[in-house]
């Protein structure tokens, strides 16, 4: 890959689709849009790709360096240098991975059935590449065989065009290709088809069994000229005998062969769906014609109006570079899973149908981006928070295990604990967002209090939590951050109960939701493992994930004994109360940032980022840096922020901490440099913070806008001196979602040092109280 030229193309300003150029000193004077770089996190775990997509849409068309191991997960690393082929469905962002549907293989070379290895590329149907570039909505490679791939998206249809030197070549269409977590693993695979039609299409299915275990995916594909030749292959890449028309089993493949490839690009266009072939041939009215320029221009626009919600001049060229490639990347998902005609399969595993105006989505991360993704869409995008409320309704009322936990094409797949769904919910109806809730009550209810009700991975120890107040650790796994994030999820369903005038229901939930103290130990100051007998884990080390050796069993949650003593979110000054007061929880925030940056051995790829035991990485301490708000020391957030957003984030493709988390990781960024963040959604305040750039605008609803201007600002200027809001002295440390969803003007005046401001315990964030 040639990294130069696009730092040069960033180090300039943005593309004809993305504003007028600026110079670099204008951008101190007036926010502007600066260009995303796509390959930002697709390096270290980030776990992001480059490829063409729309927003929220449901193709993303990139190339696929690898598909087995951790780092697999969407498909890419940028370490891999070389392409396996480029595939219609990926994950941005996760830590486990699935997706990959419907590779494409453009070539020259000899026909070739497998991949090889990433050692060795010419053992398979790998290739070396070179010249990569990726934009919004477009993205464009040099294969090592000639080929030139052009990629770009509708929302439910990817579009090829592959350029190849005169002479022959092929296109392989791999059906085996999917994720999986070893080389050597068996991928299953069921109800594999391939075949063409009268009308010359090429349409396909299959049903992958992964992390989505069972999750079906249909295509029809179009070509811009009929190859010369077909040949299908079944299973055991056995050829199908004088070519065939088609084939079906388990493990399929097709190769189109064009004897003079060169003649004219060849043109691909792929529409998908959950549904049936039906739902893919109708995806394709999306892209009507061969003018693939006109389709990239037309993403192009819709990118530029999306990235133009957001602008921001000041801090360095990097970090406005680090700033446009976060807001693209929370707008990446979740991602669209309704056909054209409204059909979509629910988690019922039923096919439904939804009126004009509602659409369904899929693949929430909820356990990551209840945290800030969400958050930010209720204030960017409103009609899209209306939107993905909606469906979780839905998904509520379908699903067998009740409020999603993390669904995935139609499957939940109970990964996380918790069913961070009520969170979101709660959020949107305290932020005047309207949906039914009531429709999604009664599955709400059972998942609250019927202890035989169906549970997922994520819902495990319910009876023990019901019966006892807490998880026992030597019953199981991850107790002590399930008991937590149970505790969390009885104050979000309250909300909500008490939204419908189930008054006697949110009363329980609000006294369960306290059930956060039988898994603090007030006497040593941590969390900890308690057993079913009432007694407390004796050996206890924070350090530690956990009292069992084995790695699979754990005490936490992608977290230790450090990290999990600081989850709760909605009872602050509960929690504050129990550590013994303000400048005992105070120094307890202190100890917790200046502790050793020390791990063992079985700790998880998932905590990285470390400032003493807080890891940025991974979302349980995302709030963490605006608790010392509540004690009334608002300065120690101040600076732990801005360090964390100048430390954190880099423009460069290992640029996330961690996984990106389809978005968690880039929300975090964008509502932390604005100077807020949302430290307990459901209560629909924002704490404030240290805002990163000079000055900035964030398109809001009803198209306003929310302007921030940071006066005096500066790299060893942190500390907020005062706020004003519309021109008024603010002295509260906090502001409303229903004030800055009106738009307005927010200023801050920073200085060197540490001021009174917001330090009044009436100027104090208010919290949830039991």
């Amino acid at each position: 890959m040639i990294r130069a030229t696009r730092r040069e193309l960033l180090a300039g300003s943005t593309l004809a689709a993305f504003g007028t150029a600026l110079p670099l000193a204008a951008h101190a004077q007036s926010p502007a849009v600066t260009r995303p770089d796509l390959f930002i996190g697709t390096g270290g775990h980030g776990h992001t790709f480059p490829g063409a997509t729309l927003p929220f849409g449901m193709v993303q068309l990139s190339p696929d360096t690898n598909n087995h191991g951790w780092d697999a997960c969407s498909g890419y690393h940028q370490s891999d240098r070389s392409i396996m082929g480029f595939s219609h469905t990926h994950l941005s962002g996760t830590g486990i991975g699935d997706m990959l549907d419907v590779l494409l293989v453009p070539t020259r070379k000899p026909l070739k059935l497998v991949a090889g290895p990433r050692e060795t590329p010419s053992d398979g149907y790998r290739q070396r590449y070179t010249d990569e570039h990726a934009e919004p909505g477009y993205y464009r490679v040099k294969l090592e065989s000639g080929v030139l791939a052009e990629l770009t998206a509708t929302e439910r249809t990817g579009l090829h065009r592959y350029t190849f030197a005169k002479g022959p070549g092929h296109i392989l269409i791999d059906l085996t290709h999917c994720k999986q977590e070893t080389a050597e693993e068996a991928i299953r695979i069921e109800d594999a088809s391939l075949a063409i039609g009268e009308d010359g299409l090429l349409t396909g299915s299959r049903q992958v069994f992964r992390w989505a275990e069972g999750r079906r995916i249909h295509f029809a594909m179009q070509l811009s000229r009929k190859p010369d030749r077909v040949q299908f292959y079944g299973d055991g890449d056995t050829p199908v005998a004088g070519g065939g028309r088609g084939v079906t089993g388990h493990r399929l493949k097709v190769a189109l062969f064009f004897d003079d490839a060169g003649a004219a690009p060849i043109l691909v266009k792929t529409g998908i769906s959950a549904v049936d072939v039906a739902g893919a041939r109708g995806a394709l009215a999306e892209a009507p014609g061969w003018t693939f320029d006109a389709a990239c221009a037309a993403a192009q626009r819709i990118w530029a109006k999306e990235l133009d919600m957001v602008r921001v001049a000041g801090g360095t060229p990097a970090q406005r570079t680090i700033m446009a490639s976060a807001l693209y990347h929370t707008l990446m998902g979740p991602t669209l899973f309704s056909d054209r005609d409204g059909r979509y399969v629910g988690l019922d595993q039923q096919v439904h149908t939804l009126p004009a105006t509602e659409r369904a989505y899929s693949a929430y991360s909820l356990w990551d981006t209840y945290r800030a993704l969400h958050p930010l869409m209720t204030l960017v995008r409103p009609d899209m928070a209306e939107r993905f409320v909606h469906d979780l309704i839905r998904q509520t009322q379908q699903s067998p295990y009740g409020p999603p936990t993390w669904p995935l094409q139609g499957f939940e797949t109970g990964c996380m604990n918790g069913w961070h769904s009520v969170a979101v919910l709660a959020e949107a109806h305290a932020k005047g967002i309207k949906a039914d809730y009531a429709a999604a009550w009664p599955n709400i209810r059972r998942r609250a209090f019927d202890p035989q009700y169906k549970d997922s991975l994520a819902t495990l120890g319910r009876d023990h939590y019901m019966r006892l107040g807490y998880i026992p650790a030597d019953k199981i796994k991850e107790s002590v951050s399930r008991t937590q994030e149970y505790a969390y999820n009885d104050h979000a369903m309250a909300l909500l109960a008490d939204a419908i005038g189930k008054t006697d229901d949110a009363a329980l939930l609000r006294k369960r939701s306290g059930n956060w103290r039988n898994v603090i130990d007030p006497k040593i100051g941590f969390a900890r493992p308690r057993f079913a007998d009432g007694s407390w884990w004796a050996a206890y080390d924070p350090i530690q994930l956990g009292h069992m050796p084995q790695p699979r069993w754990r005490d936490y949650t992608e977290a230790n004994g450090w990290q999990a003593t600081f989850l709760n979110q909605h009872d602050i000054y509960g929690l504050i109360a129990h550590f013994g007061g303000d400048a005992a929880y105070d120094a307890k925030i202190d100890s917790f940032f200046n502790a050793p940056s020390t791990l063992p051995a079985n700790a998880p790829p998932d905590i990285a980022g470390l400032v003493g035991q807080y890891a940025h990485g991974n979302e349980p301490g995302h709030h963490v840096a605006y608790l010392y708000a509540y004690v009334g020391t608002p300065w120690k957030t101040q600076a732990m922020v801005r360090r964390l957003c100048t430390e954190m984030y880099k423009d460069d493709p290992d640029g996330v901490i961690g996984n990106d988390d389809c978005g968690q990781m880039s929300a975090w960024f964008i509502l932390s440099s604005f100077g807020f963040y949302p430290v307990d959604p459901t209560t629909g305040i924002y704490v404030f913070g240290s805002p990163l750039f000079d000055s900035g605008e964030m398109r809001v609803g009803a198209g306003k806008t929310l302007r921030v201007r940071a006066i005096g600002n500066a790299p060893d200027r942190p500390y907020v001196q005062s706020v004003r809001w519309n021109g008024k002295p603010w002295t509260r440390n906090w502001i409303a979602h229903t004030d800055l969803i009106q738009g307005g003007e927010l200023e801050f005046t920073m200085g060197a040092k540490p001021s009174r401001f917001g330090t009044r315990a009436e100027d104090r964030p208010p919290s949830a109280p039991r």
